[in-house]
């Protein structure tokens, strides 16, 4: 974290920073590097030793950071804290130009439980990463049009008098497609436009080298504090870049040398069930530990399931806050306030891995921050959501427990949080990798 920066500040700042997946690892590797941490490539042979930093990056969007500690995982256990890269969004489909009634359009899919009309009437922009042919090479990389480029706009309410009284319907198919340019204007070249936006000084690259992207929309209006006083970030993506951030901060500010190794998991996928080969319910969680594991000079032949016995994770992903608007949609004895501090997560029915364990040991930590956790139920009659955290203690069998900070307008184009609730889950986080037990 940037010490200078005022916590919500710095999610701000790395919210602004990460428009997608892949730009988020971006962000976060270089806030890693500049703590000391170095790469370690999944195809290669692994070395590590105590007190080595190191992170691991899968498919681009998906990223594991440790810091290995004194003793081995075996005997000491990992402490690691995951959240997910991804949000609910807009992402462009492979043909993707089209023309209709004289505009150009950009075809996109629904990514995730996107709330559809939050984005109509945005100045929206493309950002992801695109594939190119360079020389005899395969190239990934990053593309940004940090500028308004594209618009979905609202029918008139002169063309739908009952909108308001009898509510509005979307089709994702035909009523969400984007206008990137008049016809009239002349011709337009999508995958031109990506190979003069990703060419590199004196290289010659046309749209024939463009073989492939994953492109998302996003809103190019800035995170930003809002607020009388400031007390709110508005955001997008706050679902779950905050949770990112406030554990990539909480491992890079705590003390160094730990006896135990610890780490952060940012998964892709979260949004649409993480069976993925980065995503939290593919392989890229165990395969790391298990190199951890084995990498250790003094690793015995069951390393793996002792160290996984040993260990606690902590699943991060915001919380719905008590929506002033809407109180009847909250469990009464269970109203998560923003401010108010990081919520515990709890459903009976396993959609959180939250258990008595899991809550008794995060309270202890908010205790050690000096915090005052919330507590979050859903209504016993609406369906509840779900995290990594069922996965990830279902497919390793370690103790989990789910947390994360409250918010409002979940799942829209721009979100809201508390902005004293980030340095609270900071400094929780903080405890928890520095506690003994």
């Amino acid at each position: 974290m940037n010490a200078a920066l005022d916590p919500a500040d710095d999610l701000i700042s790395y919210v602004n920073a990460s428009p997608t997946p892949w730009h988020a690892v971006g962000e976060t590797i270089r806030r890693l590097e500049a703590a000391g941490y170095r790469r370690l490539d999944e195809a290669e042979s692994w070395s590590v030793k105590p007190g080595d930093r190191v992170y691991v990056v899968r498919a681009g969007s998906s990223i594991a950071a440790l810091e290995i500690g004194d003793a081995p995982p075996e005997t000491a256990g990992f402490r690691l804290v995951g959240a997910h890269t991804d949000s609910p969004n807009l992402r462009v489909k492979p043909n993707a130009q089209l023309k209709r009634s004289g505009q150009h359009q950009i075809g996109v899919e629904i990514y995730g439980g996107v709330l559809l009309y939050t984005w109509l009437d945005r100045d929206l922009a493309l950002a992801g990463r695109v594939m190119v042919r360079a020389g005899s090479t395969l190239d990934a990389r990053l593309v940004r049009f940090d500028r308004a480029m594209l618009r979905v706009p609202s029918l008139a309410i002169h063309l739908d008098r009952a909108v308001n009284t009898e509510g509005l319907v979307l089709n994702a198919q035909s009523h969400m497609v984007p206008l990137l340019a008049l016809e009239s204007g002349g011709t337009l070249d999508f995958k031109a436009m990506l190979a003069d936006a990703v060419r590199r000084d004196g290289e010659s690259l046309a749209a024939g080298d463009v073989l492939a992207f994953e492109l998302c929309a996003y809103d190019v209006v800035p995170a930003t504090r809002g607020g009388v006083r400031g007390e709110y970030v508005f955001a997008p993506r706050l679902d779950n870049l905050a949770s990112c951030h406030a554990s990539l901060a909480a491992l890079l500010d705590a003390p160094a040398a730990p006896h135990v190794t610890r780490g952060v998991f940012l998964f892709d996928h979260e949004e649409v069930g993480s069976m993925s080969a980065q995503g939290a319910d593919g392989p890229f969680l165990r395969d790391v530990l298990t190199r951890i594991c084995a990498a250790h000079p003094k690793a015995s032949r069951d390393a793996l399931p002792r160290a996984l016995a040993r260990s606690f994770f902590v699943s991060a992903d915001m919380a719905h806050a008590l929506h002033p608007n809407y109180a009847d949609k909250h469990e009464p004895q269970h109203q998560p306030q923003l401010g108010g501090g990081p919520v515990i997560k709890s459903n009976a029915n396993q959609r959180y891995a939250t258990d008595a364990e899991g809550q008794a040991r995060f309270e202890l930590w908010c205790a050690e921050a000096d915090v005052t956790p919330q507590r979050f139920v859903t209504r016993t009659d609406l369906a509840c959501g779900s995290t990594i955290g069922p996965i990830t203690a279902a497919g390793l069998g370690m103790r989990v427990v789910d947390v994360g900070n409250p918010m409002l307008s979940m799942h829209s184009c721009r979100e809201m949080s508390g902005a004293a609730d980030v340095a609270k889950m900071i400094a929780v986080m903080r405890a928890f990798f520095t506690a003994r037990s």
